[in-house]
């Protein structure tokens, strides 16, 4: 099928402001959850591991760590069920996919560097004292 004509069918079921946020981020992610008759917005919050697909095929993956346990969960950008995403913290990260945290245990699997953040106690080049 061609590119363009695919694009057209798939614009109105985009979303129009389906959030500014990229892979090392902290995120908040907000989902509708129906139980029987009743409707509810349950909150994954994690960091965004890896984005794939392009138009209403978009997803992003969000892993947690939950009681010493990795959770990851793949969501569809474009998703009806997604009520919004909220980010936390931007991440700082030089890979597109950052599946080497699932090898990571506490902490540290947590650990994504801020962006635009430096160290404490960070001496920039010749402004050494002496």
């Amino acid at each position: 099928m061609n590119q363009e004509l695919q694009d057209k069918l798939e614009a109105p079921y985009l979303k129009k402001d389906p959030g500014e946020f990229s892979v090392g981020d902290t995120v908040r992610v907000h989902t509708r959850v129906v139980e029987g008759d009743k409707e509810r917005i349950q909150v994954f919050a994690g960091v965004v591991i890896g984005r794939r697909g392009r138009g209403i095929n978009e997803t992003f993956t969000v892993r947690r760590i939950s009681y010493g346990e990795g959770i990851e969960r793949v969501f569809p950008l474009h998703s009806p069920k997604i009520e919004k995403i909220e980010v936390e913290r931007r991440g700082s990260v030089r890979r597109a996919k950052l599946t080497y945290l699932r090898g990571r245990i506490g902490k540290r699997a947590l650990a994504v560097k801020e962006k635009g953040r430096r160290g404490v106690g960070h001496v920039q080049k010749g402004q050494r004292g002496g």
